[in-house]
């Protein structure tokens, strides 16, 4: 079980010009935080800085974007925190290439709103629009279209990352081409990103057309988004993971594509921020209040009746065919309602994490079906689950497969911690049995131990190997990295 929050060790003498603050950081779930002195460089000088008043002081630190993964990814509770939110300009933008060159800082929501009236959007991006690029790429972020582009680490085309010794290393496939390949998807462990240059996707409108398609069951989701794989650029499902029997993980798939040259009339108008703004009211409510209504719904009974509504709600969605949406209001669903994880509670010990399971398609169906069965069976339901499809990449510590992932919101609250934990390792077990692997991004319960059954042993020890040269006073730590890599080191 993750520990309870505690206070770190002071910075005793912060880095000069850097300005710095003691707060509570929490992971975006709100399961895990810690207090914490918090660095927050402006340039490559200030992040210099931090880390040799680190290397003075032998203070572990973490590094953090938005705070948008939902686990410890970037809790330090036993050292400090920098923050490169304040290193965010857009250096250059190319309306002919597509080529963005950016300060780590920036994110997907300043990317995108940058490039859109030129007729570009960002290949990758994942529900939320608030991440950092930094901590995208420390991450490798997916999105609904993996299977078609694959993570944002395919789209990056070179990176300058500040080892913890100060060293400004300019990566890319050729280039420090191991350093490349480790650091994005390494979760912060070799360095901070200072530059990343990426590609962005041309796109002619500002609009993608949409359907959605009702599944009975798991099996036929599966069936059904593999069918389409050639011919849709996204495809994701929402599965209710209260139906039984079955109907296990019967649900509604949604498939988007882009629109063709001249397809859309009025690509002037679609293609503006304006355009792709997200309601400010939801069925006549504020969209900030929402959360409270949700809060009332935040137990078995209701997410269950909430569950079976939104199935009979997307058989009617699939009779009205094609329709269309803009890039924002498909990719950003978890942005419809501000602030919605309140709903799981705001008090100490209450939160939720999302457990994300990514599994060869050779072995996918009978373990995600096991992950839903066990769960119902345990009392131990997860409110939301989510579907996606992937393809391999080439980074060192990847979570993507072949196959397929399934994200599960478990609710969290002091009474339910220690068997919600048990249940997630048993989960586990399973998926890692069926050659499975998870997502740093979102994790929160994996083992020490449970990193050397996904990887390659000799991948392992080549990432600890490049850890021991870039840093090796070791003094990028998190709570993550010591608890499921803890002696690796």
């Amino acid at each position: 079980m993750t520990a309870a929050p505690t206070s770190s060790p002071r910075f005793d003498a912060a880095p000069r010009g850097v300005r710095t603050g003691f707060e509570y950081v929490e992971g975006w779930g709100m399961a895990v935080g810690a207090h914490a002195r918090v660095l927050r460089p402006r340039g490559v000088d200030e992040l210099r800085a931090a880390f040799a008043g680190a290397r003075e002081n032998g203070t572990k630190l973490a590094l953090r974007g938005s705070g948008c993964s939902y686990g410890d990814a970037s809790v330090n509770e036993r050292g400090a925190v920098v923050d490169v939110r304040g290193m965010n300009r857009i250096l250059a933008w190319d309306p002919r290439t597509g080529i963005a060159e950016c300060e780590p800082g920036v994110t997907l929501e300043q990317l995108w709103k940058t490039i859109l009236a030129d007729g570009w959007w960002p290949r990758v991006v994942s529900g939320t629009m608030f991440p950092t690029l930094a901590g995208a790429a420390a991450m490798n972020i997916h999105g609904k279209n993996n299977f078609a582009v694959g993570t944002i680490g395919d789209a990056v085309r070179e990176f300058d990352l500040v080892t913890p010794t100060g060293e400004l290393l300019t990566c890319d496939r050729e280039r420090n081409a191991d350093v490349f390949h480790a650091a994005i998807g390494g979760f912060g462990m070799l360095g901070s990103f200072a530059r990343i240059v990426l590609e962005t996707k041309r796109v002619h409108s500002g609009e993608l057309e949409v359907r959605g398609i009702s599944v009975p069951g798991l099996a036929e989701a599966m069936e059904e988004m593999d069918a389409r794989t050639q011919d849709a650029d996204y495809l994701v499902a929402w599965l209710d993971a209260f139906a039984e029997g079955d109907r296990i993980g019967r649900g509604l798939i949604h498939e988007a594509r882009y629109l063709a040259p001249g397809a859309d009339p009025a690509p002037e108008r679609t293609l503006t921020v304006a355009h792709q703004e997200l309601p400010p009211n939801i069925l006549g409510v504020p969209k900030s209040e929402v959360w409270r209504a949700l809060r009332l719904l935040n137990h078995d009974a209701g997410m269950r009746a909430l569950n079976a509504l939104k199935y009979q709600m997307g058989r009617l969605e699939e009779q009205k065919g094609w329709y269309r949406q803009s890039h924002a209001g498909f990719a950003f669903l978890l942005d419809y309602v501000p602030n919605w994880k309140w709903a799981y509670g705001r008090r100490a010990g209450h939160g939720l994490i999302q457990y994300q399971a990514f599994v060869p398609k050779e072995t996918a169906y009978d373990v995600l079906r096991d992950v839903f069965a066990s769960s119902q069976r345990a009392g131990i339901v997860p409110y939301l689950a989510v579907l996606k499809r992937y393809r391999p990449d080439p980074f060192w510590l990847t979570h993507a497969v072949d196959g397929w992932s399934l994200a599960l919101d478990y609710k969290v609250t002091p009474a339910t911690r220690d068997a919600l934990w048990r249940h997630c390792h048993a989960l586990t077990d399973r998926v890692l049995d069926g050659g499975g692997r998870f997502y740093f991004a979102k994790d929160l319960v994996l083992r020490p131990g449970d990193a050397r059954r996904m990887f390659p042993a000799q991948r392992l020890a080549e990432f600890a190997a490049l850890k021991r040269k870039l840093d090796p006073d070791r003094l990028l730590e998190t709570n993550l990295a010591r608890r499921v890599f803890d002696g690796a080191w």
